[in-house]
Formats: structure tokens, C-alpha cells, sequence
């Protein structure tokens, strides 16, 4: 009975190390991946977590139970290389394209995204060498009238995504979804080139930018897609007397992305132009984006974006008011500003009276030189 019993046990212990095995072999595995530095456990995390996401009926869910867990949808995004492959997609578009192969390309282009190719000034697709001409392309004059009745117009075509009164020193990149004012457009200057109020410490960032009494802080969020028109133009009749370089990442800009990651456009490369206007503080941000890592102001010859080295959190000031100039950039309404290398953002902050009113809804379409606002 004795032998029996020894009999029984030995296959029951045999096939539980049998059945222990791949959590031992596991959890040593992970182990080892705990050792490792934050770079290299991302890369070797990559391909698991990657295949979690994807493998449908939860395929890879036993692995939580030995320890390891996913990286988060955000944080998987957010180490994708986006500022590597918008230099690739640079280069690409740089590339001449044979005359023969430009028609097909651009034509599936204009398809996929609903280009409207009877604006351009030059519709003949076999005009534009390459990608990056067709993107930059120019409109007919008449095709973009510009609104002299508002004291605001859009500064590009695109989708309005928010707008309003700045409140408690946040702004809605879309509904229900913030950033702060001062991470966006960085700590205030006391130089006179950014024309900030001398107000005191204790008073809130937001104060700071307001310089008239009464006056409220307004904003404006417009999205260009792939297919709208990627030049973008001064919105109102203001000086521009200093430029804010950040550089950043390069995450896409979409609505849906802008509702998943919080602060998005703070995280993102941006440059921001700010001066005065005749209510007081105004400024333009434009916003890079996957694949839009170049953004180009056409009167700032010494901008350099999505450089292959940068340091995270830091940015670049320069200022258009010198011993020669004193009134920095002039610039009119409706007068060419700068331009995206594919879509992109482009944020309006400005100073306005209380009676200032904005005539959109939210989510409509909108073309460049139609009213934003008046009083």
C-alpha cells in the first residue's frame, strides 16, 4: 500500500513543476526585463504589448497574472518615434517626382482626402515636382475673399475645434479636454517686446497677458486637415514683436487624439508669434503634427523646426524689436503669415472687451479670411 501510494504522488508532483514551469520561466524572463533601463524595457516591451492590444479573445491576458503588465495606449503612442519619421516623410516629399507618375499620385491624393483642385492656382497636376510643391500649392485670389467687416477673421481653412473666453488659466484643446495656458505658451518675459502688464507676482499667468482693464482673454482652436489648404494668413491687423520656438513631439493633431491625450498641444512642437493688437495682447500659435514637422514663417528666415536634437521642456526666444526696429512685424489682414507642411492646428489667444463676440459653432468647416468674431 505504501509503494502504491509513493506511486500516486510521483506523477502528481512530475506534472505540477510541469504545469509551474512557464510562470517560473515567466516571471524570470520579467525579471530580468525590471533590469533593464527605461529605454531598452520600451523597445523589448514594444512587440507584447503591441500584440495585447491586437490578438482578439484577451490572448495574452495570462501574462498579467505572472507580473507583467501592457504599456498604456498613451504612453505606446507617445514612444513612437513621430519626430524621426515626419524628417523621413520630409525627405520623401522633397523627392521629383517623374512627370509621368505625378498625375496618379496626386489624383489619389485629391481622392482620398477631397481636394478641391479648382481653387489652386495652378490646377495642371504635372506642374508640382513633388509632394511638398502640391501641399504648399496656392489658391486663385478670388476663391479666399477676406471678411473686412469682423475685426477677426480665420487665419486658415479647417474645422473649428473650440473657442471662447479663457477661464481659470485653461483652454479647451475640445470639449472637456484642457491644457494649460502657460505650459502652451510658456512663462512670461518681462522685456517690453512681449508687451505683458507689469502687474504683481501674485497675480495669475492669465492677468499677465491682459493688459487693459475690462478686457477679457478670448481663444480659438482650428484643425487643418490633410486636404485643406496648408498656408495660413494673418487673422487680424496686429504687430508681431516676438517668436517662442518649442521644440516637442509630433503627435498626430486629429479631434480623436486630441480627446485621448491630455495637453496635447503643449506636448507637441509649436511656434508661437505673439505682439499687440489695438485691443492689446495677441497671439498665433501654430501647432506641428505627424508628418508636419516643418513650419515655416515667412518672415523669420532664422526658424528651424523638428531639429534632430532638442532638449525636452525647452524653448527658443527671439525677438523682431531691435535698436532698428521698434514696431517689430507689421502685419495686415489676410496677409500671408506662414505655412504647414501637411495639416495641422493653428491656436488663436487674444485680448479683446467683453463685448466681443464669436460667430461659430463648434465643428463647423471654415475657410480662411471668413469672420471669427467682431464687437
Amino acid at each position: 500500500m505504501m509503494c502504491q501510494s509513493n506511486t500516486l504522488q510521483g506523477p502528481d508532483l512530475h506534472t505540477g513543476k510541469w504545469l509551474q514551469f512557464p510562470q517560473l520561466a515567466l516571471r524570470r524572463r520579467l525579471g530580468q526585463l525590471s533590469c533593464m533601463s527605461r529605454p531598452a524595457l520600451k523597445l523589448r516591451s514594444w512587440p507584447l504589448t503591441i500584440l495585447y492590444y491586437l490578438l482578439p479573445f484577451g490572448a495574452l491576458k495570462p501574462l498579467t497574472r505572472v507580473g507583467w503588465r501592457p504599456m498604456s495606449r498613451v504612453s505606446l503612442y507617445k514612444s513612437v518615434p513621430t519626430r524621426l519619421l515626419s524628417r523621413a516623410w520630409g525627405r520623401l516629399n522633397q523627392v521629383e517626382l517623374p512627370t509621368w507618375l505625378r498625375k496618379p499620385v496626386y489624383s489619389l491624393y485629391i481622392w482620398t482626402f477631397g481636394v478641391n483642385m479648382k481653387e489652386a492656382a495652378v490646377e495642371d497636376l504635372h506642374h508640382y515636382r513633388n509632394l511638398s510643391e502640391f501641399f504648399r500649392r496656392k489658391l486663385k485670389p478670388q476663391s479666399r475673399p477676406v471678411c473686412c467687416y469682423h475685426s477677426v477673421i480665420s487665419p486658415s481653412d479647417g474645422k473649428i475645434l473650440n473657442f471662447g473666453q479663457v477661464k481659470n488659466c485653461e483652454v479647451e484643446q475640445v470639449k472637456g479636454v484642457t491644457y494649460s495656458l502657460e505650459s502652451f505658451l510658456g512663462p512670461c518675459t518681462s522685456t517690453e517686446d512681449m508687451q505683458f502688464s507689469q502687474t504683481s507676482s501674485h497675480n495669475s499667468f492669465q492677468n499677465q497677458l491682459v493688459t487693459k482693464e475690462g478686457n477679457e482673454l478670448y481663444h480659438c482652436v482650428i484643425y487643418l486637415a490633410p486636404g485643406d489648404y496648408h498656408c495660413f494668413h494673418s487673422p487680424t491687423d496686429w504687430r508681431v514683436s516676438h517668436r517662442r520656438h518649442f521644440p516637442g513631439s509630433l503627435m498626430s493633431v486629429n479631434p480623436g487624439v486630441a480627446r485621448w491625450i491630455k495637453e496635447l498641444f503643449c506636448h507637441n512642437e509649436r511656434v508661437v508669434l505673439s505682439g499687440d493688437w489695438k485691443h492689446g495682447f495677441f497671439s498665433l500659435t501654430a501647432v506641428g503634427a505627424t508628418n508636419v514637422g516643418s513650419i515655416r514663417i515667412y518672415f523669420d528666415r532664422d526658424l528651424r523646426t523638428n531639429s534632430p536634437c532638442y532638449s525636452k521642456g525647452s524653448y527658443n526666444d527671439f525677438s523682431f524689436i531691435t535698436n532698428n526696429n521698434k514696431e517689430g512685424i507689421p502685419m495686415r489682414k489676410g496677409e500671408h503669415l506662414g505655412e504647414f507642411n501637411l495639416g495641422s492646428t493653428i491656436v488663436l489667444i487674444f485680448e479683446a472687451p467683453k463685448d466681443f463676440n464669436f460667430h461659430l459653432k463648434p465643428g463647423q468647416k471654415i475657410r480662411f479670411g471668413e469672420a471669427l468674431g467682431s464687437l
